[in-house]
């Protein structure tokens, strides 16, 4: 596991340490599919903007506090690829599960918020949990030009599907 792999996120160890505010989690749920600024963000302002800075997009912010207010079990470790082989083992279904995969590896970061919120709404009702640093670094570099992020998180995926076949 590299530095990178344990670094935490000081906005997410905030959301952590606060996750038994039913407040703070209700205004930041009504963030969810909404643009920062729209006004359903206004009740996000309080918590949200005070860690906006040069490094992180605004948006990746309000996505990953949104997401958080609705799935708030950090998970200690992972990527998405982790969790959601996780829960095809789960629901036994890799199908499905590998299919909804392969189309959030395929979004560009202006489209994955709304197929990455479903994969998050389907991770709760299955209580597998997410590791929320990991998703907020990974978040922050989806576009990047080598892809490093979706192959990652390929590998975690089938990496975990064969050694459980072999």
């Amino acid at each position: 596991m590299s530095a990178y792999d344990t670094q935490k996120h000081p906005f997410v160890s905030y959301l952590i340490a606060r996750a038994d505010d039913r407040a703070l989690l209700a205004a930041l749920r009504r963030g969810l599919g909404a643009e920062p600024g729209d006004p359903e963000t206004a009740g996000m302002f309080p918590y949200v903007v005070p860690w906006i800075n040069e490094w992180y997009e605004e948006a990746d912010i309000y996505m990953i506090a949104s997401f958080f207010a609705l799935h708030p079990d950090p998970a200690k470790s992972g990527n998405m690829g982790n969790h959601l082989r996780a829960l095809a083992g789960q629901l036994g279904d890799d199908n499905a599960t590998e299919r909804r995969f392969v189309q959030l590896l395929r979004m560009r970061r202006d489209t994955l918020e709304p197929r990455l919120r479903q994969q998050i709404s389907i991770l709760k009702s299955k209580d597998v949990h997410v590791n929320w640093h990991q998703l907020m670094r990974d978040v922050r570099n989806w576009d990047h030009p080598k892809r490093f992020v979706q192959r990652e998180w390929a590998r975690s995926f089938w990496r975990s599907n064969q050694s459980k076949s072999t």
